[in-house]
């Protein structure tokens, strides 16, 4: 199982950072964010998949080395990247891109996947 999260979690920041680039026209450096905001790919099932796969390796390998030290990381990391998305990156997200991430985050969760791609109209 242990495994299986990490490569899902691999595959997901993958593709999440090629869709940033492509999509978006930017990366995750703060100098240089995307310019497009990305609402495509896994983004049409969760808002931050590419949190949700650092969330997997981390807890994958916590599952591997029967490490609570590494689950109390994946804990900490979980938390973190809450507080922070809640009251940092998603409000400087609506000043960035206004109503089209407002309607984005009122279709696609946080955290948890939706079961069917959201359809921008």
């Amino acid at each position: 199982m242990g495994i299986f999260l990490i490569l899902l979690g691999l595959g997901f920041v993958v593709y999440t950072n090629k869709s940033f680039f492509k999509v978006g026209k930017g990366t995750l450096a703060p100098w240089d964010p995307p310019k497009r905001l990305v609402v495509g790919d896994l983004y049409r099932y969760v808002r931050n998949p590419m949190i949700s796969g650092l969330s997997m390796i981390i807890l994958g390998e916590s599952m591997i080395f029967s490490s609570i030290e590494l689950f109390g990381f994946f804990i900490f990391v979980v938390i973190f990247n809450h507080i922070y998305f809640v009251y940092s990156e998603e409000p400087g997200l609506e000043k960035r891109f206004g109503n089209e991430y407002i309607e984005y985050k009122k279709n696609v969760p946080r955290w948890i996947p939706r079961l069917t791609p959201w359809e921008k109209e």
